[in-house]
């Protein structure tokens, strides 16, 4: 299979996901059953990101050029991939790097997302089955070429023990902030919000802390985040806003909350489904500093930087955890 034909079967892929007909309805919504999390307005939004920002054949050919891919590998590896399930088809980019490159891809999905990602190969292959020599489902990674790992802090040391001995990428936890300063419209504070509860928060992209100055206004974010008091009929992410709500109260914790979200004062980055941190910084620049040097940072929204409403679209070459795939494919 060429790399041109790859391409082209990719760029299938993100018409199919555009077109949005009955069996890939279908398969969202069987994807939904399995895990409520996953709402149809998610999985919308993850697949029209795919499709419009991953898979037009423009973009790909653009994307590839400087790794210099060739029709086949030298050397072609099999490839172990451990897919996260935190969002609607988080370990696609892996699966679309490893493609493209020409390795194959051999992978263990999280049983929080197999649904999509199965229904989508299984169209590749329907196309074309030279896929089939390219991708492989499988529950025991053992006896691959190279890994590339995706989970929490705690899963990497396993991952770390079981792969470190061949080549790969590992990645940990890791979430996003935004720096206000006070300036930003409402505008703004509405893409913000778009960042903050995309997902239900639980993307690497999502906004969990917020920095503001002494005096920052909390009530036009809190305002604009009302745009998404429906969570609160999933069942779900209201049992962990009443838990988080309950702790702070019993803690006798200040917070604020427009009755769907709950804003506290922590240092911590990372904060709980329903819940955002925020701390208060007086030198922006020191700031900027620290957070460009935490390897938990994914991404900083801010004016001049990643732009609000941008966290959850990010481009072909916006690799995790800022380890280029491609390059680490290219070069096995």
């Amino acid at each position: 299979m060429t790399l041109q034909t790859r391409i082209q079967i990719m760029g299938q892929l993100g018409k199919y996901l555009l077109e949005d007909g009955p069996i890939w309805q279908a398969c969202k919504e069987r994807a939904y059953r399995e895990n409520p999390w996953f709402i149809p307005e998610f999985i919308e939004i993850a697949s029209k990101q795919i499709a419009r920002k991953f898979l037009d054949t423009n973009l790909l050919s653009a994307w590839v050029a400087p790794y210099s891919v060739a029709d086949q590998p030298e050397k072609p590896q099999n490839i172990g991939l451990v897919m996260a399930g935190n969002i609607p088809l988080v370990g696609f980019h892996d699966l679309l790097c490893c493609f493209i490159s020409g390795h194959k891809a051999i992978v263990k999905t999280s049983t929080k997302d197999q649904v999509l990602i199965k229904h989508l190969v299984g169209k590749m292959q329907e196309w074309d089955p030279e896929t089939g020599q390219l991708i492989e489902f499988a529950d025991n990674l053992k006896g691959c070429d190279a890994y590339i790992a995706t989970g929490s802090n705690n899963s990497s040391r396993y991952f770390e023990f079981y792969f470190g001995k061949y080549p790969h990428i590992i990645r940990k936890n890791r979430t996003s902030v935004a720096i206000l300063d006070g300036s930003e419209s409402l505008e703004d504070l509405d893409l913000l919000a778009d960042d903050i509860q995309f997902y239900f928060g639980l993307g690497c992209r999502n906004i969990t802390q917020i920095y503001v100055p002494k005096e920052y206004d909390f009530l036009p974010l809190l305002q604009a985040l009302r745009k998404y008091a429906y969570f609160m009929d999933y069942h779900k992410y209201k049992h962990n806003f009443d838990y988080h709500l309950a702790i702070l109260i019993m803690g006798n914790k200040y917070y604020m909350s427009n009755e769907s979200l709950i804003l506290t004062e922590n240092i911590a980055a990372f904060s709980p489904v329903s819940q955002v941190h925020y701390a208060y910084y007086s030198d922006k620049e020191e700031l900027l500093q620290g957070l460009t040097n935490n390897d938990t940072i994914q991404c900083i929204v801010r004016h001049g930087q990643t732009g609000f409403g941008k966290a959850q679209q990010p481009s072909l070459s916006d690799y995790a955890d800022g380890a280029d795939t491609m390059q680490f494919l290219t070069s096995l």
